[in-house]
């Protein structure tokens, strides 16, 4: 792959709205030179017959289904708050 040429960088730079300095614009074109020849490494791998996948294990969530209960008694959660007054969980304030 031929290598950025500073335009393609000032061109790159411009549609994400960014300034750069002559030298962050050289590093961002040798970097930019990389990775894009990373792509082209990586089309030139033969996938026929592979089936595209969204993960390389079949892991599955671990979070529990999302089902509807019955609430929780309020006596009991009040038992366990720290602080509370009347029916509700007192908390130290967020805001000054």
């Amino acid at each position: 792959m031929d290598p950025l040429t500073p335009e393609d960088v000032e061109h790159i730079a411009q549609l994400a709205y960014i300034k750069l300095s002559d030298e962050e614009s050289e590093k961002m074109r040798i970097q930019l030179t990389n990775i894009l020849g990373q792509f082209q490494a990586l089309a030139a791998v033969d996938t026929e017959g592979v089936e595209p996948t969204g993960h390389t294990t079949d892991a599955n969530t671990v979070m529990r289904r999302d089902e509807p209960h019955p609430p929780l008694d309020r006596e009991l959660v009040l038992q366990n708050a720290p602080d509370s007054d009347g029916e509700f969980v007192r908390v130290r304030p967020v805001l000054e």
